[in-house]
C-alpha cells in the first residue's frame, strides 16, 4: 500500500505493531508533508531499520501528469494512476486563496442526466492516496499553497465514504497537509444513509448538496438518486444535520435552460428550503459534447436569482471557471478516451 494511505493516528499504530516508538509517526509525517521527500532515503533523521521497514511495507509512487489545461485563474489536470486509469483535479485561484476540486472515484454511478462522469460507469473507487496525491501533484507543479479543497470533482464522495473520510484525516491534520476544516467541502447528490452516518461522525468540514431541481418530478429526471432518496426524506436529514453541527449548508444547482432556470422552479426552490440555515449557490452550466441540455441565458440566470432574493433566499451566482477547458467534472478524462 502507499504510505500516503495512512492517517496520523493509523501510522503511530502501524510504529507501535513494528515495537517502535509512536512518535516515528511525526518525523515521517514531517518529511511527506513539510519537506515534500520522494524517497524514504531523503528521511535523513529516521534510522535505518526503520527506514527498512517502511520501504519493504510502503510505496510512495506519485501521480502522473497526463495533460494540463491552463486558463484564466484556472489549470485542469488529467493524472495517470498506477493501473493505467484516469482521474481529474481542477484548481480555481479565488481572491480568498486556491481551492482544488478533487475527483474520488474513477467514474460515477449516480447518472445524473446533466454530468459528463456520470456517462462514464464507475469503474472503482480512489484509495485514499490517489486522493491526497492529487493535492501534492498540483501544489509541486504550480508552486503554490492549496487552501481549500472541495470534493466536487468525478463521483460521488459518499460512494466512497470510507475513504473520503481517512483523506479528510490526512489533509486536515495538522502534522498532515494541514487544510483548516472550514476550508475542506463534500459534496454529495443525496445519499441520505451516509449523510446520517457523517452527522455522527461529527466532522466540521461544510456539507454542499447537489440538489438541482425543486421538486421530485422534475429531479428524478435530473437525478435518478432521486427515486431512492426523494426530497423530503433528503430535507429532513439536512435540517437535522444543520440542527446537530450549526453548519450552514450549500445546495448546489445547476443551471439548465428550459429546464430548471424558470420562475416557478424558484419560487418552488424557496419554499423547499424556507427556514433553513442555508445557501443556493446557482451554477452556469458546462456545456459538454456528448450530453444535450445547454446552458440557462445570464438573463434568464439573473431572474431567477432576482426571484430567490425577493422571496429573502441567500443565494450566489458560481464565477465560472473554465467553460473553454472541458471543465465540467469527467470531461477531460472522457474526452481524451474518446480521441484515444
Amino acid at each position: 500500500m502507499s504510505i500516503y494511505d495512512m492517517t496520523f493516528e493509523q501510522l503511530e499504530e502501524y510504529f507501535i505493531t513494528k515495537g517502535e516508538k509512536k512518535f516515528k509517526a511525526v518525523q515521517v509525517y514531517d518529511w511527506l508533508y513539510k519537506k515534500r521527500v520522494k524517497s524514504f532515503t531523503e528521511m535523513t533523521n529516521v534510522k535505518k531499520e526503520v527506514l527498512s521497514l517502511l520501504e519493504k511495507d510502503f510505496k510512495m509512487q506519485p501521480l502522473t501528469i497526463l495533460k494540463k489545461l491552463e486558463g484564466k485563474d484556472v489549470c485542469k489536470y488529467l493524472f495517470e494512476l498506477e493501473d493505467g486509469n484516469k482521474i481529474e483535479a481542477v484548481l480555481m485561484k479565488h481572491d480568498y486563496g486556491n481551492s482544488l476540486c478533487v475527483s474520488t472515484e474513477i467514474g460515477c454511478n449516480m447518472g445524473c442526466a446533466f454530468c459528463e462522469s456520470g456517462r462514464k460507469k464507475k469503474e472503482r473507487n480512489l484509495e485514499v492516496h490517489e486522493m491526497v496525491l492529487q493535492i501534492l501533484a498540483v501544489e509541486e507543479d504550480l508552486k503554490i499553497r492549496i487552501s481549500h479543497v472541495v470534493l466536487m470533482g468525478i463521483g460521488e464522495p459518499f460512494d466512497n465514504y470510507d475513504n473520503v473520510i481517512s483523506f479528510i484525516h490526512v489533509i486536515n491534520s495538522g502534522k498532515g497537509i494541514d487544510i483548516g476544516a472550514r476550508h475542506i467541502t463534500v459534496s454529495t447528490c443525496g445519499v441520505v444513509p451516509k449523510i446520517k452516518e457523517f452527522i455522527k461522525d461529527g466532522k466540521q468540514v461544510n456539507l454542499a448538496v447537489s440538489l438541482h431541481a425543486p421538486n421530485d418530478a422534475l429531479r428524478n429526471e435530473l437525478m435518478p438518486i432521486n427515486k431512492a432518496y426523494p426530497l423530503k426524506p433528503l430535507m429532513e436529514v439536512l435540517k437535522e444535520y444543520s440542527k446537530v453541527t450549526n453548519r450552514r449548508l450549500t445546495f448546489e444547482y445547476i443551471m439548465l435552460d428550459g429546464i430548471n432556470d424558470t420562475t416557478e422552479c424558484a419560487l418552488e426552490l424557496a419554499q423547499l428550503t424556507e427556514g433553513m440555515n442555508c445557501y443556493i449557490n446557482l451554477i452556469p452550466y458546462n456545456e459538454t459534447s456528448y450530453i444535450h441540455y445547454k446552458k440557462s441565458s445570464p438573463e434568464n440566470i439573473m431572474k431567477f436569482y432576482d426571484t430567490l432574493k425577493k422571496n429573502h433566499v441567500s443565494v450566489t451566482i458560481r464565477r465560472e471557471f473554465g467553460s473553454k477547458l472541458m471543465a465540467a467534472c469527467g470531461q477531460l478524462r472522457s474526452n481524451y478516451e474518446e480521441e484515444k
